[in-house]
């Protein structure tokens, strides 16, 4: 029965969300209150569960997740990311797709997608020409497209990454250092399949491409970064406009690139090596102590703030840290409640069983476990929308399992968050943000967004299945 009642608060949680259009953050609360009660944890034990649930991952990513999105806000508010997009034009020209990709995955994982998107689309829309008369277009938008998702689910300190590494107890520097390679090698992959397929005909531009609908009504509010995309000309030279000027203040322009981009780097750099000299068994207590997430994006956290006070300001710092902070709210609470459903399967003692579906007698236990992963956070992203909530969900339903999987955790994550890409599409808000920034019709966003987040959930299961094998 508890399997029963499990598969029915799933399909609870699905149906409120995508047929009565219920906010995931109530959905979800309700499908755990469900649970509990139907699955035989009682009334205490019922709320017990899912406070404490949700109390324990706080307790492991709230930190993580609210550094990082601030880290994001205010390197969106001094420029830092459009300067990046600009030095890559420039050297990279008709290479620019592989390099947009690249830099989504790896530099930038930390700035919430939708701004992401918001800010690389004026480039791609404008540089679409330089890569490719006809197939430019889908071809930036799809390298956009899987370079932000990579990043999102493989790579520290994105923020389904995090998300899945705290559900499941994985060090975020081991977490990074098997999610990175496997996130930029899914980038460059899919970019390169997907320019294949441009090339056997898959884009129609007549049918593909909706020029008057340059961004869709609900987020009108973006009009000012979409006005702000620089012009590139034939010989792949940016030109900045004087909205864009007008955004980024000259004296947050006129740092190096390097200095703009260090809130990242440098965390990045001190979990890498924090993990590193762990493995080499040459730690200490002070690179234990710079190695910890926590501190190393604290530390990150730190340094955009010094930055943005020095260039923008008093007042616009505090308007770029108010917006942070406006979108860390949501993230913690569907976060959190993720532990929380995890926290109740728990309870009813789903654990127990759902262990023999993830092991085998005979066979390849560890490969079975990897698909099972990956197709319960797939159906549950294709099913409910959202790359973040599907990733969480399921590593909320599977946590409780992983320690008599005999799996290594790290890879059980990294199963869900291949499978968590799989087809983003017209449930999604990003699909629509997507298709109107970009100005493609229902029918482009579908050939670009979703076909290169389901290749990329496809060409990533593999090297997935390969980390397991030999972890």
């Amino acid at each position: 029965m508890d399997v029963l009642h499990t598969v029915v608060a799933i399909a609870l949680a699905i149906l409120l969300i995508i047929r009565f259009k219920v906010d995931p953050v109530i959905s979800l609360i309700l499908s755990s209150l469900y649970l509990g009660l139907a699955g035989g944890v009682g009334l205490e034990g019922t709320v017990t569960a899912v406070t404490g649930g949700f109390g324990e991952i706080m307790a492991e990513v709230g930190l993580l997740i609210g550094f990082g999105v601030l880290i994001g806000a205010l390197l969106q508010a001094t420029g830092a990311f459009r300067a990046l997009v600009e030095l890559i034009a420039r050297r990279v020209g008709g290479r620019l797709p592989y390099a947009m990709a690249a830099a989504l995955a790896t530099i930038f994982p930390s700035i919430y997608v939708d701004v992401q998107v918001v800010l690389a689309s004026p480039m791609a829309r404008q540089a679409a020409p330089v890569v490719h008369p006809r197939r430019g277009l889908p071809l930036l938008a799809g390298a956009i497209g899987i370079g932000i998702f990579a990043g999102y689910v493989f790579v520290v300190p994105g923020l389904a990454a995090v998300a899945v590494a705290g559900l499941l107890e994985v060090p975020l520097g081991t977490y990074l250092l098997f999610g990175a390679p496997i996130g930029l090698a899914t980038a460059l992959i899919t970019t390169a399949l997907f320019k294949v397929l441009l090339k056997a005909g898959w884009w129609n531009e007549a049918a593909d491409i909706d020029e008057d609908e340059v961004e869709h009504p609900a987020h009108a509010g973006h009009a000012s970064y979409v006005a702000a995309g620089e012009a590139i000309h034939e010989t792949g030279h940016v030109t900045g406009t004087s909205d864009a000027d007008d955004l980024v203040p000259e004296s947050a322009r006129s740092l190096p690139l390097l200095l703009r981009l260090s809130p990242i780097l440098v965390p990045l750099v001190l979990i890498a090596t924090g993990a590193f000299t762990e493995l080499a068994g040459v730690s200490n207590d002070v690179l234990a102590f710079l190695g910890n997430a926590n501190i190393a994006l604290f530390i990150g956290l730190l340094i955009a703030f010094l930055l943005a006070r020095r260039t923008l300001g008093g007042d616009r710092t505090e308007e770029a840290l108010s917006a942070g902070f406006r979108t860390t709210g949501e993230i913690l609470l569907i976060t959190g409640i993720g532990g929380s459903l995890g926290a109740v399967i728990k309870a009813t003692g789903l654990d127990k069983t759902l262990a023999g579906l993830f092991s085998a007698d005979s066979g390849a236990p560890v490969v079975l476990s990897i698909l099972l992963a990956w197709f319960i956070a797939a159906v549950l992203h294709f099913a409910i929308g959202s790359v973040s909530v599907g990733a969480i969900t399921a590593a909320g339903i599977i946590a409780p399992v992983v320690a008599s999987t005999g799996v290594d955790p790290v890879v059980i994550g990294l199963a869900i968050a291949s499978g968590a890409m799989f087809a983003l599409h017209v449930n999604s808000n990003f699909f629509w943000m997507f298709k109107s920034l970009l100005g493609l019709s229902t029918q482009g966003a579908l050939k670009t967004l979703t076909l290169a987040t389901s290749l990329g959930a496809l060409v990533s299961l593999p090297m997935v299945l390969l980390v397991g094998l030999v972890a």
